[in-house]
């Protein structure tokens, strides 16, 4: 138990290829006091603890980490490259790393001297490289000496070969820590050594050295798209100084400073347009290939590349808190948001490994002892089966399809907080709409004024004074259309918006109210002609609202938000992946039920913000629902279902408060969520069959006598390659695709 006087600490761990690695920092680092809350990620390298250091130092942490046989660094640092720890440095430069740590190396490079060593730089790589050379001098000397002196050679490469692995395996044992595949390879090629297949524990050495070796590939693979995002940013900016511009980093930009962004540059931060007319290429952070054409006054993100003209823009964004960023954040932090998948096979990896290790020693002691059989045969076997104990595959296999899936989604996009929300989109069943700004423009523009008690310049001069200073989409229609018309809002006071009725405030010398026409029926200013007026103008698709004061209804304002050109596309392919659709809104039900018929889906109208979260938790109770909204005023909405979709080009609340954002504001974008999170899933159902068919079938023919320790190793390191590379296939989905 830590104390008052923990702090949270964060370290960047080279080194790990599989969820395995990751398992054995975690193991030994929860039995230091004063440790808590271990978070090891394997995909982004990230150590996560929280430390009491009056029990437990920094220093003895990372000692732990670097005794395992991996490279450790605190944030910000350059990780070296680990590979097995050896004596004297024999093929891996041991306790120093394989790189030094470059001082100059910034925070976003972490690690990245290490990263770019080719395989054979590295530890694990010259192991590789030692043992083959070993192997086929022992060949050697077996085809030019005779077979006592060969087999002393297989014996002595078998020992050198097999220290590192050893040493690694005696490390974790003193961690708490004995089933390892460190451990299980210790022991069949020391007990190869003494039933005398010397020959045969030589090349087992090697191969499990080459398999670690690709692991290592495949799984840095897997991490270069999560890497790709950081490198979007460009790493210096033209910065405009009394005039003039200079290079400077981008990293050191300031909010408020202005950057001057030529055609062909990446934007280098987030900000705004405030000079320029350009088309700016949004693809890389949001996935969208049509560039957008930037005005002064709207936004770019950085890593967006600038197509045509010149712009001045306004940075708006620290570099540590720009889209690209926050999208690389919430990708690490996903990895920690494990599906109940993962959980599931990693507490059944548990069981696993010491199950194996108890059936190998049945097999080896009760056919000899109960039938007679031949020690010899029956251990030779049991150190195969050993072999066949490590869960690698298995432990792999979901968060390696989980990671490509994210990486996958991230370039187009679609950011998915973690493989919990992957699993649960899988399953979802009713997707819920809001209506303004999801599944229409959320730029409502008004069509018609019905004076009733005032002129229509009258009627436009009250709405507007109501509604100045409101960022509702509504209130920016109307004030749009006043400016339009050369009408002056009438001065007002004390503002109030008014939760699912409307907005009203203090003009001349009383309350005056924009509403419902709901709100104002029970107001008692609306007649007969009013409602027969105001039911016309629902009938054909559009919101209406009253304009009124105490016993005085002062007319009627019709506004249109047209749906998205893609709106009606989405439902159609919603119901093709078998899900239904349904749109909430505030908006009356005949204005609802046109829009919604006219894109083929259902709806519920008249709904106040806590009865989307009722009609939510209604839906929920029949299946699995996805509640997709603008990410602020439906946010008790999104957290009520099971998954909760922001739609959003790159805004805080969009990026921070649902499970998962829609960075390209596309409607079609949540079937692709969909379709995405359904082939992670299915990718996962591929590994675990992969992983525990290859173990299977060589767990019976080993105890059958056909397969031996090579093949045994092969199975372990071929199966964790295989479903790593299944894993990979991910990243070149296309979830816009339609099966």
């Amino acid at each position: 138990m830590t104390t008052r006087n923990a702090t949270s600490c964060e370290w960047t761990v080279t080194g790990m290829d599989c969820a395995s690695c990751a398992g054995k920092i975690r193991g030994a680092l929860e039995r230091l006091p004063g440790v808590a809350d271990v978070d090891v990620a394997l995909m982004t390298e990230r150590l996560r603890l929280t430390l009491d250091e009056d029990q437990t130092s920094r220093d003895h942490v990372e000692t732990a980490v670097k005794k395992l046989g991996f490279g450790i660094a605190p944030k910000g640092s350059a990780a070296p490259r680990k590979g097995f720890v050896l004596p004297d440095g024999a093929f891996s430069a041991g306790a120093t790393g394989d790189a030094p740590p470059e001082p100059d190396t910034p925070a976003p490079a972490e690690g990245r001297a290490a990263r770019d060593l080719s395989w054979y730089q590295t530890g694990k790589g010259r192991l590789v490289i030692g043992t083959g050379a070993l192997l086929v001098a022992a060949w050697a000397v077996k085809l030019l000496a005779s077979g006592g002196i060969a087999n002393w050679a297989f014996i002595l490469a078998t020992l050198i070969g097999v220290a590192p692995i050893a040493l690694r395996a005696i490390n974790a044992a003193r961690a708490g820590m004995p089933f390892t595949i460190e451990m299980l390879m210790t022991i069949a090629a020391t007990g190869a050594l003494v039933i005398g297949a010397a020959e045969e524990a030589a090349l087992v050495v090697f191969l499990f050295a080459v398999g670690e070796v690709l692991e290592g590939v495949a799984a840095d693979k897997a991490r270069d798209g999560i890497r790709a995002l950081a490198r979007l940013v460009p790493k210096t900016a033209l910065l405009e100084v009394s005039g003039k511009t200079r290079e400077v980093p981008a990293e050191n930009l300031k909010i408020g400073q202005t950057v001057l962004v030529r055609p062909g540059d990446r934007v280098p931060a987030d900000g705004e347009v405030i000079e320029g007319v350009s088309g700016v290429d949004e693809s890389p952070v949001t996935g969208e290939s049509v560039p957008n054409l930037k005005e002064p006054g709207q936004p770019v993100f950085a890593g967006s590349i600038n197509t045509e003209a010149a712009l001045r823009v306004r940075v708006t964004k620290a570099a540590e808190d720009n889209t690209i960023a926050r999208i690389i954040r919430l990708v690490e932090e996903a990895e920690s948001a494990r599906a109940p998948t993962e959980r599931f096979i990693d507490r059944f990896s548990r069981i696993y490994m010491p199950a194996v290790v108890g059936l190998a020693l049945m097999v080896a002691i009760v056919p000899p002892l109960a039938f007679a059989q031949a020690w010899e045969t029956w251990v030779y076997r049991a150190l195969a089966l050993l072999l066949i104990g490590c869960p690698c595959a298995l432990v792999i296999s979901v968060p390696a399809s989980i990671a490509s899936a994210l990486s996958a989604g991230a370039r187009r996009g679609l950011l998915m907080k973690g493989g919990a929300v992957i699993e649960a989109a899988a399953r979802t069943t009713q997707v819920a709409f809001d209506k303004t700004g999801t599944l229409t423009l959320g730029r409502p523009r008004i069509t018609d004024i019905v004076p009733v008690g005032g002129s229509t310049a009258e009627v436009l001069s009250l709405a507007a004074g109501i509604e100045a200073g409101s960022s509702h989409p509504l209130a920016e229609a109307i004030l749009s259309r006043a400016e339009a018309d050369g009408v002056a809002p009438l001065p007002a006071s004390g503002a109030l918006a008014l939760p699912g009725k409307g907005a009203e405030a203090m003009v001349g010398d009383g309350l005056a109210w924009v509403g419902s026409p709901r709100f104002a029926e029970a107001a008692g200013v609306f007649d007969d002609t009013a409602r027969q007026t105001a039911a016309t103008l629902e009938d054909e698709g559009k919101t209406v609202v009253a304009v009124f004061r105490p016993d005085q209804l002062v007319g009627l304002l019709a506004l249109r938000d047209e749906p998205r050109p893609d709106a009606s596309d989405a439902v159609r392919q919603l119901k093709a992946l078998g899900i239904g659709a349904v749109m909430l809104t505030g908006d009356n039900a005949r204005t609802a039920a046109a829009i919604s018929q006219a894109l083929g889906m259902d709806h519920r109208a008249e709904l106040m913000p806590e009865d989307k979260v009722a009609a939510i938790r209604e839906m929920t109770a029949g299946g699995r629902v996805m509640m997709v909204g603008d990410g602020i005023n439906d946010a008790p909405a999104l957290a009520s279902a099971h998954v909760g979709v922001a739609m959003g080009s790159g805004t805080d609340v969009a990026l921070e408060t649902a499970d998962a954002a829609l960075l390209r504001n596309r409607v079609t974008d949540v079937a692709g969520t969909n379709r995405l999170s359904r082939a992670a899933m299915a990718n996962i159902r591929q590994n675990v069959a992969i992983a525990l068919g290859l173990k299977g079938m060589f767990l019976v023919t080993t105890v059958l006598g056909v397969t031996g320790l090579w093949l045994a190793i092969l199975a372990d390191t071929g199966a964790t390659v295989l479903v790593t590379l299944n894993a990979l296939r991910l990243l070149a989905y296309n979830p816009e695709k339609e099966a």
